[in-house]
C-alpha cells in the first residue's frame, strides 16, 4: 500500500478532493485482496507453472461442452 499521509497532504495542498484519495486507496486495497484470494482459491500464484494444463488456469479459458 502506498504512503497515505503523503497523498493526503498533496491533495490538500493542491486543493483536490480528499474523497478521491480515499476512494483510490480503497480500490487498491480491495484489488490486492482479490488477487490474494484468487491465488489462495486456485492454490498457486500468478504466472506459476503449477496451473498449466490443470484445467484451472487464470486466463479464463474453459472447455465448452
Amino acid at each position: 500500500m502506498s504512503n497515505l499521509n503523503t497523498k493526503l497532504m498533496q491533495a490538500l495542498v493542491e486543493k483536490q478532493s480528499v474523497e478521491d484519495v480515499f476512494r483510490q486507496e480503497l480500490e487498491d486495497a480491495i484489488n490486492q485482496l482479490l488477487k490474494v484470494e484468487l491465488s489462495s482459491f486456485l492454490g498457486y500464484e500468478k504466472h506459476s507453472s503449477n496451473g498449466w494444463s490443470s484445467g484451472n488456469s487464470r486466463n479464463g479459458f474453459y472447455s465448452r461442452e
